[in-house]
Parts: C-alpha cells; sequence; structure tokens
C-alpha cells in the first residue's frame, strides 16, 4: 500500500475508498506509518491525534460498508472522505486539541470550537490526525520555533522548508499526506511550497472564511499545500462554497483546472520587491517559466511594477507589528493568562513592542499606502492576465541562518526594556532587511489582497527547489488555476521525490 499511496494525490486516494479497494482505515495507517517513518527526520508532526482518527476511519468504513455515508462521487461534498489530513498549528482552531502556535505561551491553550476551515475539511470527509509546526505565531519565513525546534527540509535536511507553514509543506513534500492546511500572511502558503517542490495557491482575500477576527489590513488567509494542481482547486471548492456544486462542474475551481488555457498576456517581472536582488537561482527559475509560458503560446511582456517598495515595506511592517502586538501583549483574550516575556521568543517580544510603540500610530497611514498598492496592482492587471515574478530571493537557506544573533538578541531585549523609537525604528530596519534579503518577494499579494500561487518548475544545480509565482485579478483563482495545470502538464513534478522519502519508502 506504501507504493499505491506516494502514486495517487488526495483526489486519486478518495477514489480508491469510494471504490472499495483501499478503506479509509489503511490510507491512515499508511500515513501514520510514514509520519512515524520521517517525522524524527524532519520534525513537521508537533501534535499527534492517531487514535481519534483511527475510530473516525473504522467508523466511516463501517458506514460505508453498510450502505451510508457514502459518495457516488457526483458533489465535492465528500469528494475527498476518507484522505488523512494535517492542519497547522496557527489560526485554525481544532476543537480539544491544543494550539500551540509555536510558543510557549499558548502551549496548553486547548480551542473549544472548530474553525471554519477545520469544520470544512471535516465535513468533505478530510481525517485530520495530526498538527503541523509553525514558526511562532507564524512571525518569521522559516520554521524553527524554540519550543518545538527547527523543521527541515525533505529536499536536504540542512535546509529550511520554509514558512510559516513549513511543517506542512515539509510533511507533504516527505510524503506523509499529499495535501495539508496551511495558511498565508505574508507568503507563508508560497515560501513553503517553493522550498518544497510543491504547488501553493494563496486565494484572494476573503475567499475562504476565517475564525478569527480580521487582523490588521487583513492580510491572512487559509488554503492548502499540495503535489497537484487539481487537488488544490477541489479543496479551494470546499472551502469556499462550491461543495454543493457537481464535481467538477463550469464555474468550480475543480472545473477551471480542467479546462484549456487561453493565451495571456502576462507581465514579466524581474524586481527583487522587498529583496535587494534575486540570486542566480531565482532569476533562472525565472527566466524558465518565462520560456516556458511563451512556448506554451502566451504572451511574455517584461514589465517594471512602478512601485514604491519603500513604502509597501513600511506599510506591511506596520500592519504586521500591530498583528503581533495583538497575539502577545494582548494574549489573556485567548489564552486566558497574562502574557510573560519569558513565554515568547525575543524576536516575537520584540515586534509586538514595535506595534505598541509604533505600529498603532502608523496604522492609518499604513492602511492608505495599502489602499495605493491594491490600486496599482488593480490597474495593471486591467492590461494583463496575470503577474509573472519570484517567489522568493534565493534558494531554501540552511537551518539557522537567519536566526537571530547574540547580538541581535541583545538589541531586542534592550529595545523592549527601553523603548525608545529612534532604536525601535534602527531595530526593524535592520531585523527586517535580514528577512526580506531572502523573502521579501511574497508580502505584495497579501496587502493587495490579490490571488497568488507559486509553481515548482525548478530545481537548482543542488537539487533544491525554487518555485516562480504568478499573480492574477483579485478573484482570479480560477485564471491561475488553468495556467497552473497547463504548466503541470507541460513540466510534469508530481512524481519528483526527495531523496528522504527514496531513503525510507
Amino acid at each position: 500500500m506504501q507504493s499505491d499511496y506516494l502514486a495517487h494525490d488526495a483526489i486519486g486516494l478518495a477514489e480508491l475508498v469510494r471504490t472499495r479497494q483501499a478503506s479509509a482505515r489503511e490510507l491512515l495507517d499508511v500515513a501514520i506509518s510514514r509520519t512515524e517513518a520521517v517525522n524524527p527526520a524532519i520534525n513537521a508532526i508537533v501534535l499527534k491525534d492517531y487514535d481519534a482518527a483511527r475510530q473516525r476511519a473504522s467508523r466511516d468504513d463501517a458506514n460505508r460498508t453498510k450502505g451510508a455515508g457514502s459518495s457516488d462521487g457526483t458533489s465535492a461534498q465528500a469528494a475527498l472522505a476518507g484522505v488523512p489530513y494535517l492542519i497547522k498549528d496557527l489560526g485554525a482552531p481544532v476543537a480539544g486539541l491544543r494550539m500551540a502556535m509555536g510558543s510557549r505561551h499558548y502551549r496548553h491553550f486547548i480551542p473549544e470550537q472548530d474553525a471554519p476551515v477545520v469544520a470544512l475539511a471535516k465535513a468533505a470527509g478530510l481525517n485530520i490526525f495530526a498538527k503541523t509546526s509553525t514558526s511562532e505565531l507564524g512571525q518569521m519565513p522559516y520554521t524553527e520555533p524554540e519550543l518545538f525546534g527547527a523543521c527541515r527540509n525533505p529536499w536536504n535536511l540542512d535546509h529550511t522548508p520554509g514558512g510559516s507553514s513549513g511543517g506542512a509543506a515539509a510533511a507533504v513534500a516527505a510524503g506523509i499526506v499529499p495535501l495539508a492546511h496551511a495558511s498565508d500572511g505574508g507568503g507563508s502558503i508560497r515560501i513553503p511550497a517553493s522550498c518544497c517542490g510543491l504547488f501553493g495557491l494563496k486565494p484572494s482575500r476573503g475567499r475562504v472564511p476565517r475564525a478569527a477576527s480580521p487582523s490588521a489590513g487583513e492580510l491572512g488567509i487559509d488554503h492548502a499545500v499540495s503535489r497537484s494542481v487539481r487537488d488544490s482547486a477541489l479543496l479551494l471548492d470546499l472551502l469556499a462554497g462550491n461543495a454543493d456544486r457537481p464535481l467538477g462542474a463550469p464555474g468550480t475551481f475543480l472545473g477551471a483546472s480542467r479546462e484549456p488555457c487561453k493565451p495571456l498576456n502576462i507581465a514579466y517581472v524581474t524586481e527583487p520587491m522587498l529583496a535587494p536582488t534575486l540570486s542566480p537561482d531565482s532569476r533562472a527559475a525565472l527566466e524558465d517559466a518565462a520560456q516556458l509560458a511563451n512556448s506554451l503560446g502566451h504572451n511574455i511582456e517584461p514589465v517594471s511594477l512602478g512601485i514604491d517598495f519603500a513604502a509597501v515595506r513600511h506599510a506591511f511592517l506596520t500592519l504586521w507589528s500591530v498583528t503581533a502586538e495583538d497575539m502577545v501583549l494582548n494574549a489573556e483574550r485567548i489564552s486566558g493568562h497574562k502574557p510573560q516575556r519569558a513565554e515568547f521568543e525575543i524576536s516575537t517580544w520584540a515586534m509586538a513592542h514595535v506595534g505598541r510603540k509604533l505600529g498603532e500610530r502608523g496604522l492609518p497611514a499604513a492602511l492608505d499606502e495599502q489602499r495605493r498598492i491594491t490600486g496599482r496592482l488593480t490597474d495593471l492587471l486591467h492590461r494583463y492576465d496575470a503577474i509573472l515574478c519570484a517567489t522568493l530571493a534565493a534558494a531554501p537557506i540552511k537551518i539557522g541562518e537567519m536566526r537571530p544573533t547574540s547580538a541581535e538578541r541583545m538589541q531586542m531585549r534592550a529595545v523592549t526594556a527601553m523603548p525608545l523609537e529612534p532604536l525601535m525604528k534602527k531595530l526593524l530596519l535592520e531585523a527586517s532587511n535580514k528577512a526580506f534579503a531572502w523573502a521579501g518577494c511574497t508580502e505584495l499579494f497579501n496587502l493587495s489582497g490579490q490571488p497568488a500561487m507559486s509553481v515548482p518548475l525548478y530545481w537548482n544545480a543542488r537539487g533544491l527547489p525554487v518555485g516562480v509565482q504568478f499573480a492574477a485579478r483579485a478573484g482570479g483563482e480560477a485564471t491561475l488555476l488553468r495556467l497552473a495545470a497547463q504548466l503541470e502538464a507541460a513540466r510534469p513534478w508530481f512524481g519528483r521525490r526527495p531523496p528522504l522519502i527514496k531513503a525510507r519508502s
């Protein structure tokens, strides 16, 4: 069953269950077996709920044998029934399961209600059996929380799987599940998808219902990382309100992924966005994607976005810091107990204090800038169907490469103890320079709220994946899915597996 399991995406596994070629319990047992085999190496899973998942799978199999609760596969509602599933341990509460969010403060927090995306996943028959690692409160574009330790990339264990949905991406790349829940507030679906050779679509703002009250600027949204485009498309149908429509019908996202992609006018952007420059790997990946898209009949036109990226940086960091303040300094409203310095990583604690000192005052101007940025990209996408740009400024970095140094940690402690505005601004500039030098290409589309995806078309000479990013008009997920499916057919990636899978299968 191991080889059959890896040969199928989620839709394929669900079809095995529906046609009784496999049981939900058999699929779950393989997923658990794979977790136990590879998780010691990648550290992607931070909470296991095996017994409850086994009970659900056995109950569902019994109901199916009796003829109850089965699906004829004609609607999306039960199209993924029996498929093992993972939830990111951040922002998507699962009733009765701890949600630590990578933080010592929240390590005993047990939500009482499911998030909308969790309830919808359960309604679709997805069987949640574990939760995946994230950076503390999703603050970093890599996944190395002090609480759980570093999560590692199956393509090379010395490198990061990205973040903050690094655990989800590492688990999918390692063959534990074919798709997993992820969320994206500044690139946290697209960054790990790029690092792990997966497909990652960030939907349009508001497309998927969220559990929490909107954060400043409404930057974040839930969806998934996956091995196939069609899995991502179907899951978006399930999450966005198309579950009762016929499976793959016109007007659904799965239907769009099956439709031919007409020739598109694509704006080709080589600007490094918030990064100072793009590495040779990222430029090579971009050039390769542009050539591939051109060979498929698309018009590729070099374009400058004409955006003040210094203003983008300032607006994003202001919104980000206000959100950090809410999750850290106002944590009591969620956890029920007052936050203490020792319960948070120093970088998270410092960002929260930046939000209190600088972010709140700068919030109106940041929201105004967000509207200007959105207007500029909206105007550009009246002339073009999509934008092609880098997902990351470089290939996956090594574990620990972006972790604060001793000197930086000392500076952060000093700033939070004595929150002087000039020192805070200096700290924020230096810390953001470090992060954006690698992960500064995705935040723009969180500000604008437009859909964007990372597509795995390129691997560098060291065998590390380097994704490329496409964005479309607000509400334009169907355009992206048609294009992604076309690229997937032209340059298949599903069969590419990291050495870790080959060694432990």
